[in-house]
């Protein structure tokens, strides 16, 4: 599997496994299955309102407007909205087990996931998505034109329940950490990125970078070492969650 290693500004070293042609043709295709059945269904409610509204005269004008607005919004809004929603994810893309991802590691952003899904109508050409997989093929970071476009990645996803293993809060009941609050949107995101990708990090790196975050973190918002947990990840894990709780981040 391709492995790509990304330095954040912060010096902080992230590992991602590059999803290839494979893993996304498999997302694509459930995704584009879930469309077909939804341009099934809105065509059908249309044409059986169609027929009941017979009586009145306007009623199929307005049906066939609907009807068309819908399939617009499927077509160049699926996977933009769900991407924003569902952080980088569509249906397909969490069943593949991938998410799409700034250059960068971090999250990606309303732009990034519009302009990506824009270009998607030059990636399809000329069937099934032709050009973007030739594109795909061409670049070791396995990008499509959308990819390049947008500034973004798609890699392959840490399972919940091996990250579950790594997500242990008890006996920390007891520390309380308002200052979370003040954490900036950019760290929180860094944050998280390093707790979700830290099974892909070999072990020494990863107790490196749990140190530099927690005491960059700790030093700007005045968290004291007896304020804190002494392990690094459990403190990490507890100062995201609390920013979560008290700024409604999500």
């Amino acid at each position: 599997m391709d492995k790509l290693t990304i330095d954040t500004p912060e010096q902080v070293h992230l590992e991602f496994v590059l999803a290839g042609v494979g893993s996304r043709f498999m997302a694509a295709l459930l995704d584009t299955l879930i469309q077909v059945l939804l341009y099934a269904v809105i065509l059908a409610i249309g044409l059986a309102f169609m027929f009941a509204g017979r009586i009145f005269s306007d009623s199929p004008k307005w049906v066939v407007a609907i009807v068309i607005f819908a399939f617009f919004i499927i077509n160049w809004g699926y996977y933009a909205l769900f991407e924003i929603f569902w952080q980088g994810q569509t249906p397909g893309k969490r069943w593949a087990g991938i998410r799409v991802i700034k250059d960068s590691g971090r999250p990606i952003n309303v732009f990034e996931s519009i302009s990506r899904n824009l270009v998607r109508v030059v990636d399809w050409f000329p069937v099934l998505y032709g050009v973007g997989v030739v594109t795909m093929l061409l670049n070791a970071k396995h990008r499509r034109l959308g990819d390049f476009v947008a500034g973004t990645l798609v890699v392959h996803e840490t399972s919940d329940r091996e990250s579950s293993l790594f997500f242990n809060t008890s006996g920390s009941s007891e520390f309380v950490l308002p200052q979370a609050a003040q954490l900036s949107l950019q760290e929180a995101e860094l944050i998280e990125t390093f707790l979700a990708r830290r099974l892909d990090i070999p072990p020494e790196v990863r107790r490196l970078n749990g140190e530099r975050i927690a005491a960059m973190v700790s030093e700007r918002l005045g968290i004291g070492p007896d304020s804190r947990p002494a392990d690094n990840e459990n403190f990490l894990e507890l100062l995201v969650k609390e920013f979560r709780n008290r700024a409604r981040y999500r």
